[in-house]
């Protein structure tokens, strides 16, 4: 059952910073991430969450839950700031209600064409410390950034070009995605990402922004979807593995050490997992002869990264940080010759 955000916070911080559990725990925590419990990337998170324990003595103890478990997806930066949640690791983008700059440093859509270049960029250019000046006044810590490979467009209908994206339903997160499907005349529609499988099912979208391959084909989607795109060209949302800034304040430095060290080894570990997952899925998909994924060709790439780079300069005008943000990713894009 979902926790109102009304419930006082004071409880739930104790609880967060100083529950001592039947093995003994210094902290135990819980953490709501942004997939169904049954996707590969989710059961990653879980495995990570473990080997935390096992570094930290079992002085750290993290419950990672799935999607809704707590709360919705929209909702967790508000409980980890309350201390209903004391973490998530969840697509900034949902939070893009709030800021725009939410939207635009979660998923610069287009930007990225190989997942290590945002984490480059996160990690050794600025990135990371970008995403703390604008979520820490929330009363929230990023500890780490972590992301997908390029996620996969299912369908039920062939796209081959990008005209064929006019008139599409596709389901896309509020934000900046939702405003470049636009661009090129789909019709996005904002559901979240527990939706998309009876979405596709029952018509109410043709395709979806959804996650990488391998989640997709886990979720069912290419049972109502046969048409999917592979490799991905537009969507690489950033996972912000985060924290109550209290309770990460009140660590010693050798557990604030260990936890950034451990969730930046995660993030690495997520995308080859989930790449070799994506390739045994797709050669799956290939001796099916009722799916038949398609890469679209460089010059619609093109063509999509065009209306893309329109949207980041709109988006860099909404206020100080949409602009500092935009200035950072471009010059590094510009100086990795990416742009």
């Amino acid at each position: 059952m979902k926790i109102p955000l009304s419930l006082k916070a004071g409880a739930f911080l104790a609880l967060g910073a100083l529950a001592l559990n039947a093995h003994g725990a210094e902290y135990e925590w819980k953490f709501q991430a942004s997939e169904t419990s049954g996707e590969p990337s989710f059961k990653i998170k879980q495995e990570w969450a473990d080997k935390i324990e096992t570094m930290t003595d079992g002085r750290v103890a993290i419950e990672v839950m799935p999607i809704n478990a707590v709360v919705g997806p929209t909702e967790t930066l508000q409980a980890v700031s309350a201390g209903i949640l004391q973490g998530h690791m969840t697509d900034p983008s949902y939070f893009s209600g709030q800021n725009p700059a939410f939207g635009m440093l979660g998923n610069l859509v287009g930007a990225w064409q190989d997942p290590y270049d945002f984490l480059e960029y996160m990690k050794y250019a600025g990135g990371e410390n970008l995403y703390n000046e604008l979520v820490e006044p929330y009363g929230v810590h990023l500890i780490s950034a972590a992301t997908f490979p390029l996620e996969s467009v299912p369908s039920t209908v062939e796209i081959k070009t990008i005209e064929d994206f006019k008139g599409l339903k596709i389901r896309a997160p509020q934000g900046m995605v939702y405003n470049i499907f636009e661009r090129i005349g789909a019709t996005p529609v904002n559901l979240p990402g527990s939706e998309v499988y009876t979405g596709l099912e029952k018509g109410v979208i043709d395709a979806a922004d959804s996650t990488v391959l391998s989640n997709n084909d886990a979720q069912g989607l290419h049972q109502f979807a046969p048409y999917p795109l592979y490799p991905g060209f537009h969507s690489m949302p950033m996972i912000a593995v985060s924290i109550n800034k209290q309770i990460w304040d009140g660590l010693s430095e050798d557990l604030q050490v260990t936890l950034k060290t451990a969730f930046d080894r995660m993030a690495y570990d997520l995308i080859a997992r989930l790449k070799a997952l994506d390739l045994e899925t797709l050669a799956k998909l290939e001796k099916d002869p009722d799916v038949h994924p398609y890469d679209l060709p460089p010059e619609e790439r093109k063509k999509f990264r065009q209306a893309a780079e329109k949207e980041w300069q709109e988006w860099a005008g909404r206020n100080d940080m949409t602009q500092k943000i935009y200035d950072s990713a471009t010059g590094f894009l510009r100086s990795r010759d990416l742009l």
